[in-house]
């Protein structure tokens, strides 16, 4: 007969295996999830403690670049300014696609996607979302002089060009079970930006971009149009580890209140303020102006630009904006050559030959200086396109736009007010009071944003032939 106490050890050690069995399964588990698995994510406790903050995003031109060793974009801005509401340094990771971003969440590496991605329902089974903070909607993209595809019942038949892993591989393919039939080239290296280069050149028919992408590239690639949408309305997020939550909280805390403060519309507008103010017919005519001219005067616009402290890309753009790169050219006030110098501004800058391109850039370039050191009290871009207006419409009307400024409690060192300001005085009601009287005020604005619509193509020129690259900030 078996005494109680066998019994009694019996089931212990039945208890005891059956416990190791939960505990092995346990583990398989863990080792077959990595998300349960992993210990190692980023959380907001993390970030401040180590007081920086690592945030993945894309080398492109909407998210990521440096120019002249300055990093630029849209999303690096954002991610800025969340590092400065953390009181963090910021570090940037590039990742080329989706499939490289999201295991560096995983893995501990970074602690947030900051790349202008947009929320689908398949990439939020593997990562948290904030709050969408930009609406986009896919669209196609066709060639200007090709038949335009006005919706999805267009494609039947067609080739469409996407980036691997991508928003626009999944939109495509659910489009394709609805019974659309047409085939998806995919790409493993070409971003969107590139693919839309090669619709503009002809060398593929269509490709897909959110939006902001193809309003961006309008004015690069004029020939690439966008088609019809593709998809509803979507939203742009940044993406965070599935547990990472109180981070999440913070960033749309973050977005809240950049977007109340109205530094999100600042830099919004920065990047895309004018991609909607596309004209076809001149665009295309500064493309081709700029591959005829530009190299005769570049030597000496770059220069003279070195010389003073200016991009020369910058110069280039003010003097096609001038002139159209016409050496010969006059206005009808009597402004003359390539940088539309008056007759007196020359005389006073000892230009010896108005209409010689070298002395006419040397003139302009030394003008445009000398407005700039006048306006120090502004800073960054304000400064330069305080100094550009000073350059079309005189110092006058610009102290009178600044004093009208203040008057209606704007800040006169910013462009944005003085864009409000200047067309003001064309009203008697405003220009009666002010000490230069009357002023064509729309000009200069108008004026202005043309020269920073020629200055950001040829900043992307440098950019696509490899002039400005990628860099990881430490």
């Amino acid at each position: 007969m078996v005494s109680s106490t066998t019994h009694k050890l019996f089931y212990q050690g039945r208890g005891f295996a059956l416990l190791i069995l939960i505990l092995w399964l346990i583990g398989v588990l863990y080792a077959i999830n990595p998300i349960i698995n992993d210990y190692r994510f980023i959380t907001l406790h993390k970030i401040i403690k180590a007081g920086q903050i690592t945030v993945i995003t894309r080398n492109t031109p909407h998210c990521y670049y440096l120019y002249q060793d300055e990093p630029m974009g849209f999303e690096y801005e954002l991610a800025r300014e969340f590092a400065a509401y953390l009181d963090v340094e910021l570090k940037i990771k590039i990742a080329e696609n989706w499939k490289g971003m999201a295991p560096q969440l995983r893995n501990g590496n970074a602690a947030l996607i900051a790349a202008g991605i947009t929320i689908t329902p398949k990439r939020q089974k593997r990562v948290a979302f904030s709050d969408g903070y930009m609406d986009i909607r896919q669209h196609l993209i066709s060639h200007r002089n090709r038949s335009k595809i006005k919706n999805v019942s267009g494609l039947s038949g067609k080739t469409v060009h996407v980036q691997i892993a991508t928003a626009y591989q999944e939109r495509l393919e659910e489009l394709r079970r609805q019974g659309i039939d047409f085939k998806i080239e995919l790409h493993k290296d070409l971003p969107t930006e590139e693919l839309i280069q090669q619709v503009a050149q002809g060398t593929i028919d269509l490709t897909v971009a959110d939006s902001n992408i193809a309003r961006l590239n309008q004015r690069h690639y004029p020939r690439a149009v966008m088609a019809g949408a593709i998809s509803e309305l979507q939203q742009l997020g940044w993406a965070v580890h599935p547990e990472a939550q109180q981070l999440r909280e913070k960033i749309n805390s973050f977005f809240a209140t950049i977007k109340e403060n109205g530094r999100y519309d600042e830099i919004y507008n920065k990047y895309y303020g004018d991609v909607g103010n596309f004209d076809y017919v001149d665009v295309r005519a500064f493309h081709r102006r700029v591959r005829s001219k530009l190299s005769r005067y570049s030597p000496f616009i770059k220069a003279a630009a070195k010389r003073h402290g200016f991009d020369w890309r910058l110069i280039a753009a003010q003097a096609y904006q001038e002139s159209h790169l016409n050496p010969w050219a006059k206005s009808h006030a009597g402004a003359k050559g390539l940088m539309q110098l008056l007759t007196r501004t020359a005389r006073s800058l000892k230009v010896a030959d108005i209409y010689n391109p070298v002395d006419n850039i040397n003139g302009g370039v030394q003008h445009l200086k000398n407005l700039y050191e006048l306006y120090d009290s502004a800073t960054g871009d304000d400064r330069l396109m305080i100094a550009l207006a000073a350059y079309n419409v005189g110092q006058g009307h610009i102290q009178d736009a600044r004093k009208l400024a203040i008057k209606k409690k704007l800040d006169p060192d910013l462009w944005e007010s003085l864009s409000q300001t200047l067309p003001l005085l064309r009203y008697r009601k405003y220009y009666k009071k002010a000490k230069y009287g009357y002023c064509r005020g729309t000009e200069p604005v108008i004026y202005v944003k043309q020269i920073m619509i020629y200055y950001d193509i040829l900043k992307r020129q440098g950019i696509e032939y490899g002039e400005v690259q990628a860099r990881l900030i430490d």
